[in-house]
């Protein structure tokens, strides 16, 4: 079955829905509203799942290429006392490959490189899509108007075509917490590829990448909506006297690169992931919280799933319709799973409670944080054909 689709929306979902279409022989334009096609996060691990999904997109060695193997890292308090060890090793005998950390920009630049220039469209914005046609869809856009067979909403947490088909839903809410991050200006000796520490309502963690410099985040309880005018004087004073090298990675980046996001995801889990011809996909269907590192996997996953439904169902309905069931079962459960491990991580805040956190941290067994990661990162990708 070959048809033509639109996504809507040119983040690392939306583009790795392009390229799995364009594997299996069908006609694709990518819409984004954004004046450039271009990620602005600062960095992203990706676990075997994800880098799983893509090998069948056919983009998996060049990613690899470019990123840095998360072999050494863990979980400390902020006095640098280590309270859980990841073993990248392990995770790559059981699963193929360790867990490995990009730049996000370079991510989205090897999903376009996939992809002819001509199949995409930039600064175009889509508010709605047209279902009244039998067996089409008719997406409005600035210029005129787009008929597909299919079309992939890809718009992001708060997606403007998932409160079209889904108007009762009540859409994403805040989690609580906000998040800050940059990619330093220049490398910064790290000991670990990849690490996180948990303070009260807090966390800092790193992510290294291959020409040595890293990027940081720092996770805050927070109301939304706070910002800051000069961001990197906040976190000195907020993690200056956090263990090293947290202090080196603030020092060695610069004020105006650093991002502030509040976290918003879907609480409420949605009844279907389609409505006749359209598909919900990544951060539009199930945004998450960041706890599990599994927002981007999940959405390279769904991109994986859907290509290969319609190569081996006969309609556009019924592969839709196995798309949906596959996607939301396991979607929706790394959602919640998320969602409990930022309350039991980065959320505890009550003196009492971070510290039996910390206590049974440092009583588990050592092989505890390799048995959390295999749990959803051991996904067997479908075939394409």
């Amino acid at each position: 079955m070959g048809g033509s689709a639109v996504v809507v929306g040119g983040g690392i979902g939306g583009l790795a829905a392009a390229i799995g279409l364009r594997r299996i022989g069908w006609e694709v334009t990518v819409v984004e509203r954004a004046r450039v096609l271009a990620d602005a996060g600062a960095g992203i691990s990706l676990h075997a799942n994800g880098v799983r999904a893509l090998d069948v997109l056919g983009v998996g060695e060049a990613v690899r290429a470019a990123a840095r193997p998360q072999y050494t890292g863990g979980t400390r308090t902020p006095r640098g006392t280590r309270l859980a060890r990841m073993d990248g090793a392990v995770l790559e005998r059981e699963l193929g490959t360790p867990i490995v950390g990009v730049r996000r920009t370079v991510l989205h630049r090897l999903l376009r490189e996939a992809l002819p220039a001509e199949c995409l469209l930039i600064e175009v914005e889509v508010t709605s899509v047209d279902r009244s046609a039998p067996g089409r869809v008719r997406v409005p856009v600035r210029d005129g108007v787009l008929d597909a067979d299919l079309v992939v909403a890809a718009d992001g947490v708060h997606s403007r075509l998932r409160g079209q088909l889904l108007p009762g839903h009540p859409g994403p809410v805040y989690s609580g917490s906000t998040v800050l991050r940059a990619v330093t200006e220049h490398p910064v000796p790290l000991r670990t590829d990849f690490e996180l520490t948990w303070g009260k309502g807090a966390e800092f963690g790193h992510i290294a990448f291959t020409d040595g410099r890293a990027e940081w985040h720092a996770v805050l309880n927070s109301p939304p909506g706070i910002r800051h005018a000069d961001a990197l004087a906040v976190m000195r004073r907020r993690f200056g006297d956090w263990h090293d090298p947290i202090p080196a990675l603030l020092d060695a980046t610069r004020p105006d690169a650093v991002l502030h996001h509040d976290i918003h995801e879907l609480a409420t889990p949605l009844p279907a992931y389609t409505e006749g011809r359209i598909a919900l996909l990544g951060d539009a269907a199930h945004a998450m919280t960041p706890n599990l590192g599994q927002g981007a996997c999940q959405a390279l996953e769904d991109a994986a799933a859907l290509a290969a439904a319609l190569t081996t169902e006969s309609t556009v309905e019924s592969a839709l319709a196995r798309y949906d069931a596959e996607r939301r079962p396991r979607s929706q459960s790394v959602a919640r799973a998320a969602r409990q491990a930022g309350r039991m991580g980065q959320q505890l805040s009550h003196p009492l409670a971070v510290a039996l956190r910390n206590t049974g941290l440092w009583l588990a067994p050592s092989g505890m944080t390799v048995r959390a990661i295999l749990r959803h990162a051991d996904w067997v990708p479908p075939s394409l054909g």
